[in-house]
């Protein structure tokens, strides 16, 4: 059984997919969606969610925020990012 992923975490996965949809063309909020996703990787695995962890781990090797080019992957991150979603609600 998977467990639980704690409010506090919840809430910064939400955050971050929140940001990326608003993210694809500006290379400040990718570079800033990378860094809350780490910090949620991380989270979720001090809190022992390895299932989503994996789902999150997925996500950022995906994601590679370049400076002054529009995301080649923003499409396939975001169906990424749906399906995490999922687990938190």
């Amino acid at each position: 059984m998977a467990k639980k992923i704690p409010n506090n975490i919840k809430k910064n996965v939400l955050k971050a997919i929140s940001l990326h949809q608003r993210a694809t063309a500006d290379y400040a909020q990718c570079e800033e969606f990378s860094k809350l996703m780490s910090k949620v990787l991380s989270q979720l695995e001090d809190a022992g969610c390895d299932t989503v962890a994996d789902k999150v781990m997925g996500i950022l090797l995906e994601c590679n925020p370049k400076t002054g080019s529009h995301c080649e992957k923003s499409n396939h991150v975001a169906n990424l990012t749906k399906k995490l979603e999922k687990y938190c609600l």
